[in-house]
């Protein structure tokens, strides 16, 4: 199963939160809704899979994949997360549901189940630093109103944007006063119209990767784009790949660039929503800038040296032994590592076991032993 009850990210006892709540303030730090995925993912082959042949992979996982991969990297940092989304009503839908509410502690009160419709499937499969995915799904019938009207009333929420299609709920969630939070996939229609993303009039910040950010504006560097979609939100951040991210503030006119922390990768799975999630995360903290940036590119590095989806997210628990091992031995540049990262020293738990930490068995579950 994902993760047994006695080792959840949310009992380490952290909470980034803790100094700013108020008894006024929302039940929900973070809200979400999106498509619910099983992910099985495929990692250890040695190159990708040639026709007519067949491949056998060094490792393999099944979590909760798409939107969860998102609500579990939240959750896992100490946000109150809340999730609508819907769900199958197959032996899929029933492991995703009670992986994210019994394992993570994801309030699903806005979720349904929905008779009749099986849950969409991802197969990923990592090879040489990349992933090829194939998906299979049908869209889920109406529920009639079983999901909100009116997203519910909390801090922030999380949008991926979709070229040409404004959601309601995002203008809504925006009037209630939350922060929005916008990532955005590829565009498969070719255009890049920034104009067509007219959800980010409603957003606090947009995370496109470098590709996306110079495509939308028209540049042919990823800082020149950054400083570009500020006249469309007040926080760009664009991600590097390999060198990191980069980040402005459009409202004060900060820069921070933040260089990636070198990893041995096992999968990428996931770790674009782990960096959305350590940004939200240090921006309702009230971090500066650049902390946010080095917290998110921290943890989706530490992200994907796990099986991907939902089960690479880490937690404090990882963050902690990850700060020790840093502390006590020789890696890429450990004092200008410890500089960087000194802002984590008052929130972490004390590590409780060696790096590296593994947090999960990735299956969708074993059977009890029979008495």
């Amino acid at each position: 199963m994902t993760t047994a009850k006695g080792d959840q990210q949310h009992d380490a006892g952290v909470d980034p939160l803790v100094r700013l709540r108020e008894p006024t303030d929302p039940d929900c730090d973070v809200f979400l809704t999106g498509t619910v995925f099983l992910d099985i993912i495929f990692t250890g082959l040695d190159s990708a899979p040639v026709r007519g042949t067949e491949s056998w992979a060094r490792g393999m996982g099944s979590s909760p994949g798409g939107v969860a991969n998102m609500a579990t990297a939240l959750a896992r940092l100490g946000l109150r997360t809340s999730l609508a989304a819907a769900f199958g009503d197959d032996h899929y839908g029933e492991y995703c549901w009670d992986a994210l509410e019994q394992g993570e502690g994801i309030d699903l009160s806005l979720s349904r189940t929905v008779p009749g419709w099986h849950s969409p499937v991802t197969v990923s499969m990592a090879y040489e630093g990349e992933r090829t995915m194939v998906s299979h799904g049908h869209e889920a019938p109406p529920l009639d109103g079983a999901l909100p009207a009116y997203p519910p009333h909390a801090r922030a929420a999380v949008a991926s944007l979709v070229p040409g299609r404004a959601e309601e709920w995002v203008a809504q969630t925006a009037r209630g006063g939350a922060k929005v939070f916008a990532d955005v996939g590829w565009d498969d229609t070719g255009r890049w119209d920034l104009n067509g993303l007219t959800d980010l009039e409603h957003c606090e910040a947009f995370l496109p990767n470098a590709q996306e950010a110079m495509r939308y504006t028209r540049t042919d560097c990823p800082r020149a784009a950054a400083r570009a979609l500020t006249d469309k939100v007040r926080y760009a951040v664009v991600t590097l790949g390999a060198e990191g991210a980069y980040a402005v503030d459009g409202a004060t006119g900060e820069t921070a660039e933040v260089p990636a922390i070198e990893v041995s990768a096992l999968d990428p799975t996931g770790a674009g929503d782990v960096f959305v999630a350590g940004f939200v995360t240090g921006t309702l903290a009230g971090w500066p800038l650049a902390d946010r940036l080095a917290f998110a590119g921290l943890i989706a590095a530490l992200s994907v040296q796990e099986f991907g989806g939902s089960l690479s997210a880490p937690g404090w628990r990882e963050v902690a032994a990850w700060w020790e091992h840093v502390q006590e031995h020789v890696c890429q540049d450990p004092e200008a590592l410890r500089g960087r990262y000194a802002f984590l020293e008052r929130l972490l738990p004390a590590a409780t076991r060696p790096w590296p930490l593994r947090r999960a068995v990735p299956t969708i579950g074993f059977r009890a032993p029979r008495s």
